[in-house]
């Protein structure tokens, strides 16, 4: 899977370079709440500004439905991004025209411009060549850089189309390093490889499961895609969450993963869905009458806590329990410090499972913390990404 990364490129010095970034971040009253994305953009950014090259940054902001609108502009964006660099960024007014060539070409070596939000047009979805043509053409670009793993998956103009229309197609370091760790359970070298899988739905993961029992040694369920499995073996579930549609499926898997596939021994049951709700821990095939499965009890949380501790890789993707809910969130927890406690390499990808190793202040303990959620799962199922095919091989 390996591709040619900007360390790959010759001689950028004066050099037009198009980087599709991933500065899709959370705004309130325009102000960026977290600008975790805009940092993780930097290392690629400083690498091609040493280089002098001159940089036409890309990147969508929301889902805008009616074209431009101005609460979903990258304006925040810019300003945050040129105190991080410690130069100016100007902020182009749209993302081709004749003013965005004009930016382009004032552009010095080791400059930057930011265009504005690429899905302000519908031909970005729709990867509409001459949009894609345009984007390049607008930009004076030869080089494209993609680094925005977290949208390589869909194969928009600005993430795959622009790839069509420039001599050189490389990826930055995020994305080199997205690739590399994602590949360790992909392509594991090392055993034992253990999968931790949480969240609501089986459906959100039926293909990574699919893919990761053929490759895992131990595969954890938890959250509340466990009760569709549950159900699957007869067990009584109560008001917990349970894909009727998916029962058959999940039967199915339990055959195929036997023992790989490991649910929890015991589970915390709550009256209601509810953070003061009356709360108990039972064994896992126990479910009042009306109660409902929130989180895994405690006899699971040190078994999954030992598998994760003796993994040589462990990945990670989704909450044991109701997260956001203090009394529900152990489960969680305690995965995410087996992780951090655990020796192997360590993988963690979802939003839910990224905030419990924040949260704890555990993150620095992860050897790698993916920054996309969708990509990352249809990577570790075993999908083309547009994103990443279209970059060259190295």
């Amino acid at each position: 899977m390996a591709k040619k990364t900007v360390e790959h490129l010759g001689d950028l010095k004066g050099t037009h370079v198009f980087v599709r970034v991933d500065y899709n971040v959370p705004l309130e009253g325009g102000r960026i709440t977290d600008d975790t994305r805009i940092r993780a953009s930097l290392p690629t950014l400083e690498h091609l500004i040493r280089a002098g090259a001159r940089l036409a940054l890309a990147s969508h902001l929301g889902r805008p439905k009616k074209g431009p609108t101005p609460e979903l502009s990258l304006r925040p964006v810019a300003a945050r991004l040129g105190e991080l660099l410690e130069r100016e960024v100007p902020m182009a007014p749209d993302c081709i025209g004749e003013e965005v060539k004009k930016q382009a070409s004032a552009l010095r070596d080791g400059g930057v411009l930011l265009l504005e939000n690429v899905r302000f047009h519908p031909e970005e979805e729709k990867n509409d060549p001459p949009f894609a043509r345009q984007l390049i053409e607008d930009t004076l670009s030869t080089v494209f850089v993609n680094d925005a793993f977290g949208s390589a998956h869909r194969a928009h103009a600005s993430t795959e189309g622009v790839s069509h229309f420039v001599k050189t197609a490389v990826a930055g370091f995020l994305m080199e390093n997205e690739i590399r760790y994602l590949d360790m359970a992909v392509h594991p070298k090392e055993r034992p490889l253990v999968a931790v899988l949480g969240g609501a739905k089986v459906s959100d993961k039926i293909e990574v499961i699919q893919a990761l029992l053929e490759r895992v040694d131990s595969l954890l369920i938890g959250g509340g895609m466990a009760y569709t499995f549950f159900r699957a073996r007869g067990s009584q579930t109560g008001k917990s969450l349970v894909e009727e549609d998916k029962v058959a499926l999940a039967a199915d898997l339990l055959k195929k993963g036997g023992s790989k596939i490991v649910l929890p021994t015991d589970h915390v049951v709550a009256s209601r869905f509810a953070a003061d709700a009356e709360s108990r821990t039972l064994k896992a095939t126990e479910v009042p009458e009306g109660w409902m499965g929130l989180d895994i009890g405690p006899e699971t949380r040190r078994a999954y806590a030992e598998r994760i501790r003796a993994g040589k890789v462990v990945v990670w993707n989704g909450p044991m329990g109701v997260f956001e809910m203090k009394p529900f969130a152990e489960g969680t927890l305690a995965v995410a410090k087996a992780l951090a406690d655990g020796e192997g390499v360590t993988i963690v990808g979802g939003g839910d499972s990224v905030a419990a190793v924040t949260q704890m202040g555990l993150a620095g303990k992860i050897d790698h913390v993916s920054t996309g959620g969708g990509a990352s799962l249809e990577f570790l199922a075993g999908e083309t990404l547009p994103g990443v095919a279209c970059l060259q091989d190295a």
